[in-house]
C-alpha cells in the first residue's frame, strides 16, 4: 500500500435509518428499548444457570455461554448508535471503527459456533442417551467453548488487521447503524482484492463448516425421533431440541434474508434495516424461545426471585 495523505483518517460517518428529525426519538425508543429487552432477558437466563445446581447440565452451560455472547452481540453496534442519535453526531472514530468490526465479528462467528456445537449436544441427548454423561462430561464442554473462542478471537483479529491495511479516500460515509466489514471494504480506495479473498473464505469456512455441522446432528436426530416407536417417546425427543431448532433457523434465515436483500437490491438502505434482524432481534427473541417453553428455567428463576424475596430484611416487615 502506498502511503499518502489518505492514510490519516480521523473517523467515518454512520449513516442512519433515516434523515428525519422528527423520525429519531421513534427510532431511538425502538432500539433502547429492544436493547434493555436484550440484556434484561439474557441476564436472567445467565442468572438462571448459575443459581440452580440441577441446571449445571452441558446444555445449559452451552446455553449461559450464548446468552453472554448474545449482549456482548448487540452491546457492540446499539449503544453507539444510541449515543450517536443522543448527540445527533454520526460520527466513529477510526480506531472505535476498527473496535467494533473486531467485536462484531467475534459475537457473530461465536453465535454460530455455540449453535453448533448445542446441535452436537442435542444430537448425543436423542440418539446415545445412555453414554450421554460420558460423552458430554465437563472436559469436554469446556474445551468445545474454549476452542471456539480461541478460533473465533483468530478470526476477528484476522479480519481487523486486514482492514488496517486498507487506504481510504474522501469517502467516509458509511451507509449502516455500525462499521460493518464489507462496507469497509468498499469504502476503501486501495486494492481490496486480499480482503475480499479473505473475507469470503472466513465466511465459507466459519459459516459454512458449522451449518454443515448443524444440518448433519439435525439429520441424524430426525432419524433417531423416526426409529422411536411410542408417539409419546417421539414428543419428548423432539421437545428437547425444539427451542433450539427455533433458534438456529431464526439466526440463519435471517443471515440468509440480510445476504438477498443485499444481492437483490443495491439500496444498503435496505440492508441495514435487513440486518437489523439478526443482530438485534435475534438475540433479543432467543431469551424467551429458551424460557417460555422450559419448564426448568422457569422453575429456577421462581426459586430464585423467591429465595431473594425471603432473604430480604425488608420482607419481614
Amino acid at each position: 500500500m502506498q502511503p499518502g495523505n489518505d492514510t490519516w483518517i480521523s473517523g467515518f460517518l454512520l449513516l442512519r435509518f433515516s434523515e428525519e428529525p422528527e423520525v429519531q426519538p421513534l427510532i431511538f425508543g425502538l432500539f433502547l428499548s429492544m436493547y434493555l429487552i436484550t440484556v434484561f432477558g439474557n441476564l436472567l437466563i445467565i442468572l438462571a444457570v448459575s443459581s440452580d445446581p440441577d441446571l449445571h447440565t452441558p446444555m445449559y452451560f452451552f446455553l449461559s455461554n450464548l446468552s453472554f455472547v448474545d449482549i456482548c452481540f448487540t452491546s457492540t453496534t446499539i449503544p453507539k448508535m444510541l449515543w450517536n442519535i443522543q448527540t445527533q453526531n454520526k460520527g466513529i472514530t477510526y480506531e472505535g471503527c476498527i473496535t467494533q468490526i473486531y467485536f462484531f465479528t467475534l459475537s457473530a462467528v461465536l453465535d454460530i459456533f455455540l449453535l453448533t456445537v448445542m446441535a452436537y449436544d442435542r444430537f448425543v441427548a436423542i440418539c446415545h442417551p445412555l453414554h450421554y454423561t460420558i460423552i458430554m462430561n465437563p472436559r469436554l464442554c469446556a474445551l468445545l467453548v474454549l476452542m471456539s473462542w480461541i478460533i473465533c478471537l483468530l478470526n476477528s483479529l484476522l479480519q481487523s488487521l486486514m482492514v488496517l491495511r486498507l487506504s481510504f479516500c474522501t469517502n467516509l460515509k458509511i451507509p449502516h447503524f455500525f462499521c460493518e466489514l464489507n462496507q469497509m471494504i468498499q469504502l476503501a480506495c486501495s486494492d481490496t482484492f486480499l480482503n475480499n479473498m479473505v473475507m469470503y473464505f472466513a465466511a465459507v469456512l466459519m459459516g459454512g463448516g458449522p451449518f454443515t455441522g448443524v444440518l448433519y446432528s439435525y439429520s441424524k436426530i430426525v432419524s433417531c425421533i423416526c426409529g422411536i416407536s411410542s408417539a409419546q417417546g417421539k414428543y419428548k425427543a423432539f421437545s428437547t431440541c425444539a427451542s433450539h431448532l427455533s433458534v438456529v433457523s431464526l439466526f440463519y434465515c435471517t443471515m440468509l434474508g440480510v445476504y438477498l436483500s443485499s444481492a437483490g437490491t443495491h439500496s444498503s438502505h435496505s440492508s441495514a434495516t435487513a440486518s437489523v434482524m439478526y443482530t438485534v432481534v435475534t438475540p433479543m427473541v432467543n431469551p424467551f424461545i429458551y424460557s417460555l417453553r422450559n419448564k426448568d428455567i422457569k422453575r429456577a428463576l421462581q426459586a430464585f426471585f423467591v429465595k431473594q424475596t425471603t432473604n430480604d430484611p425488608l420482607s419481614k416487615y
